[in-house]
């Protein structure tokens, strides 16, 4: 029923982790395939359940999602590398294709605006939300139809783009656009961390290290300019649907933005901590920074 793709870069240490958390889903993949882009990998005691792809060069993330065509089953669950998703994770995103047929994951943003990909309000691991969320793009875990690959490849990215960032957007995007299907983070109840898509422990301690493709003012630019290229081609965010619609406050361009407080945060993670509490608690109160 459903068939994880995996990447393998930098941080292949925990890849072990990652195989063995989504075997023993309660609802357990079929079959796992890994895109690697680091050091050759070669894999025993799996059998024909994992296939290894070996690249000679860093393809990237977006060439996951043209691996991910091999699968041969009705579902397909991509998941980044710092990503390892809680025993009922797939099962959650099953029940919830039932309710309504998404593009489903681990962690969602809803912008707040056209041109900047922060500041934002989360759902997910890392802002539980008790019942699901539309929002405009989904990260760490992408849950689908197998079938829904045609359209993620319908339009190619622009040429000189980079390849490092930007399938979230597209594949969103290109849901919405041509088959009218929308992005959502299935329920993440604070009482039920079981069912979540990601541990947040891991997902925070691996999400901003040095390898994590998010971090660097090179990297933020690199996500204005794919947000702005899907907006300005027709992509309709949340924050303009009635039911969606953003209220609220926006003070600056987003504070994880500045280079001295991510120093800051990386130097001391204590402050990270602090400041992600804070984050959450004025977003609360629809002030977002």
């Amino acid at each position: 029923m459903i068939t994880v793709i995996l990447n393998a870069f930098k941080r292949q240490q925990y890849l072990q982790e990652q195989i063995d958390s989504v075997l023993s889903q309660t609802q357990p993949a079929e079959r796992i395939l890994i895109w690697n882009n680091g050091e050759a990998l070669d894999l025993c005691g799996y059998g024909n359940n994992v296939m290894i792809a070996n690249n000679s060069h860093n393809l990237g993330v977006w060439s996951r999602f043209a691996y991910a065509i091999n699968a041969e089953t009705e579902f397909v669950c991509v998941l980044d590398d710092d990503t390892i998703p809680a025993p009922q994770f797939f099962e959650n995103c099953l029940q919830q294709m039932k309710l309504e047929p998404a593009l489903l994951g681990a962690r969602g943003l809803r912008f707040l605006s056209n041109k900047r990909y922060h500041p934002f309000i989360s759902f997910g691991w890392d802002a539980p939300n008790e019942k699901a969320e539309v929002v405009d793009i989904v990260g760490h875990a992408w849950f689908f139809k197998r079938e829904w690959l045609g359209v993620f490849w319908r339009e190619l990215p622009p040429l000189g783009t980079s390849r490092l960032v930007g399938e979230d957007m597209h594949f969103s995007f290109m849901l919405q656009k041509y088959l009218g299907i929308r992005t959502m983070v299935p329920p993440h109840p604070r009482s039920n961390p079981s069912i979540w898509g990601s541990v947040p422990e891991i997902a925070i301690r691996l999400g901003t290290s040095k390898e994590a493709v998010s971090q660097g003012n090179e990297a933020l630019q690199k996500f204005d300019t794919a947000l702005h290229h899907c907006t300005s081609n027709g992509f309709i965010l949340c924050k303009e649907v009635a039911d969606t619609a953003s209220t609220g406050i926006v003070i600056g361009p987003g504070v994880t933005r500045m280079r001295f407080i991510k120093k800051l945060a990386t130097k001391y993670p204590w402050i990270g901590k602090w400041g992600r509490v804070l984050r959450q608690k004025l977003a609360d109160r629809n002030i977002h920074i």
